[in-house]
């Protein structure tokens, strides 16, 4: 009888590592928050959160058609080839899709999306202060909690129905502030200059975020910005034979730590409304460690190796995205496999990135909303 060879412990021992990976990825993920008991969801942001709204707004947007939305087989408005991480945290919320606002024929019995591709925390009016003109849309932060709040004020019965009513809601704050970075230093600013905006932007969010606690909300996620210099517009826009310039992930470090420092100011103004609002529950959403983990982990997650940081939908130099052809032009290319990628069109995510960044940041933040207590509590009333 022919002796067989037993597979090396090593070998053994790592492919035991990496089904555990792939069970912490998949495994009760899909409904983890299901037992916080949201009655519904309301989103403010911009276009990483953007349901439908700029497309209701602007039905010539390039969001408005193939490919975006390519995976529904139909363009829904949302800046990718199919969900996004707010559709991910509604299905482990068992809360349905949100709609986005402009949509007057939409369902808003379990919240609604406010996010607008393009929005801004501070006004157009404030960021001219700063000397950034180029902002291609009104719609800022204080313009959507404008329209969150006429819509409560139309929905609820007075304030105390409201409060009863926010009360059992989840509502996201963010992510926002990323474009007032971005109209700056796209108008040619440095670095340096806008890092003086940032506190500027994140007493915004601050302020914002107290708006929304005044209306009775009780438990709300505010995000922190992505590492900006991981991403293939800035990656292709500041492209550089500098190897020092680059991290070991390969992305740009000056733009990362600049996304550090927004987030830093961010938390502290998270703090701060933590001893101003003890009885509500604030948490950071942390989107930059939630995608450092997907690059990091990404050739176990499936993705192509080579193409990590090439954008799906796009073309031209190292990273397939063109400064001057974007995706939606009739001549740009689309990948064949979105989900093998990252990015889908070096500024947004591919429905993959969005579902594995969403599984990251539910895990993270599920302890932090202290459900368990909240559910306990209910179930003793």
């Amino acid at each position: 009888m022919a002796s067989s060879k037993s597979s090396p412990p090593g070998f053994v021992f790592s492919i035991l590592i990496i089904i555990s990976f792939f069970n912490f990825v998949t495994c009760n993920n899909q409904h983890i928050l299901s037992s916080c008991n949201f009655d519904a969801i309301y989103q403010l942001g911009d276009s990483i959160a953007d349901t439908g709204n700029d497309v209701q707004d602007n039905p010539s947007s390039k969001f408005a058609r193939l490919p975006y939305g390519e995976t529904f087989k139909k363009a829904t408005g949302r800046c990718s080839d199919g969900l996004l991480m707010i559709d991910y945290i509604a299905l482990s919320a068992g809360i349905p899709f949100l709609d986005p606002y402009l949509n007057k024929d939409g369902l808003f019995d379990y919240g609604l999306n406010f996010a607008f591709a393009g929005a801004t925390a501070m006004s157009a009016e404030d960021l001219a202060k700063w000397n950034v003109s180029f902002v291609p849309t009104s719609i800022s932060l204080s313009r959507q909690l404008d329209w969150m709040f006429s819509y409560f004020n139309t929905t609820c019965r007075g304030n105390k129905d409201c409060f009863k009513k926010n009360g059992k809601a989840l509502f996201m704050v963010g992510e926002i502030g990323g474009n007032d970075y971005n109209y700056a230093f796209w108008q040619g600013k440095t670095i340096e200059e806008v890092k003086t905006m940032v506190p500027e932007v994140v007493e915004t969010i601050k302020q914002a975020t107290k708006r929304v606690i005044g209306y009775g909300a009780t438990r709300l996620v505010v995000p922190g910005n992505f590492p900006i210099g991981c991403f293939p517009v800035n990656l292709t826009k500041y492209q550089t034979n500098d190897s020092t310039a680059y991290d070991e992930l390969h992305c740009l470090k000056e733009l990362n730590n600049f996304s550090i420092y927004h987030n830093y100011l961010l938390q502290q103004a998270i703090a701060e409304l933590k001893e101003e609002h003890p009885d509500e529950t604030v948490v950071y959403g942390d989107y930059y460690n939630a995608f450092l983990w997907l690059l990091s982990k990404a050739d176990l997650l499936g993705f192509d190796p080579i193409s990590l940081q090439k954008a799906c939908c796009g073309i031209g130099g190292d990273y397939n995205y063109g400064l001057s052809s974007w995706c939606g032009d009739p001549k740009v290319p689309v990948c064949e496999n979105p989900n093998e990628r990252l990015s889908w069109d070096g500024v947004h995510l591919t429905q993959r990135a969005y579902e594995l960044m969403a599984t990251w940041l539910v895990r993270d933040i599920y302890p932090k909303l202290q459900c368990e207590y909240i559910v306990s509590y209910s179930s003793a009333v």
